[in-house]
C-alpha cells in the first residue's frame, strides 16, 4: 500500500507568531509529514504586521528551526476549504487553558460537521500556556516590548522594534479605549 502524506494545516493570524505557535509547530513536525502554517486574517482586528511581513517573519523562523517538511502561505477565506484545497488531513490547534478549550472543541465539531476533516490538538508547553499575539499587541503598544523577550523570538522583537521606530511608542495601534469608542 503506498503512502499518503500525511498533511497538517496549522491557522492563525499570527499577528505577531510567538514561542508557543512556534512550540506547536515543532511538535507537529514530529507527527506529520508536512506542515502547512497557513496565515489568515480577522476583520474584526487591526493588523499589526501585514500579511507579507508576517509570511517573510514565519518563513524566516521555520528555516532557522531547520523545517524543511514546514511551508507558509496566507490564504483567504474559511479555514476548511482551504484546508481541503491544499490536501490537509488535520487542522493542528494549539491548546492553552480550558477556554481555548471549550472554544476550539466547538471549533473542532463544526469542522468536522461541515467539511469532514478533523482537529488534532497540541497542549502548549507550559511556559507558554499564558501567551496569545493580543495580549503581545497590547503589551507592545502599551511600550513594552522589552519586556516580550521570553514570549518572542528575537526577529519579532526586532521588527516590533522596527515598527516602534517607524510609527512611535503606540506602533500605530489605537489604545484600547479608542477600540470601544
Amino acid at each position: 500500500m503506498p503512502h499518503t502524506e500525511r498533511i497538517a494545516l496549522f491557522p492563525g493570524t499570527f499577528d505577531p507568531i510567538t514561542n508557543g505557535h512556534l512550540d506547536v509547530i515543532q511538535r507537529g513536525m514530529a507527527l506529520f509529514d508536512r506542515v502547512i502554517v497557513a496565515i489568515g486574517n480577522n476583520p474584526g482586528k487591526i493588523e499589526l504586521f501585514t500579511t507579507e511581513e508576517r509570511r517573510e517573519i514565519i518563513e524566516r523562523l521555520v528555516r532557522e528551526m531547520s523545517a524543511p517538511n514546514v511551508t507558509v502561505q496566507p490564504f483567504e477565506g474559511l479555514t476548511v476549504d482551504f484546508a481541503q484545497a491544499v490536501g490537509a488531513a488535520v487542522i493542528l490547534r494549539g491548546l492553552r487553558n480550558t477556554t481555548d478549550l471549550h472554544y476550539e472543541f466547538q471549533l473542532a465539531l463544526t469542522n468536522r460537521a461541515v467539511a469532514d476533516i478533523e482537529t488534532v490538538f497540541i497542549m502548549t508547553g507550559d511556559s507558554h500556556a499564558f501567551t496569545s499575539s493580543s495580549l503581545i499587541r497590547q503589551i507592545a503598544a502599551g511600550g513594552g516590548i522589552d519586556r516580550l523577550h521570553r514570549l518572542l523570538p528575537p526577529l519579532v522583537i526586532e521588527k516590533l522594534r522596527e515598527k516602534q521606530r517607524k510609527h512611535g511608542k503606540r506602533l500605530g495601534l489605537p489604545r484600547t479605549d479608542e477600540l470601544t469608542e
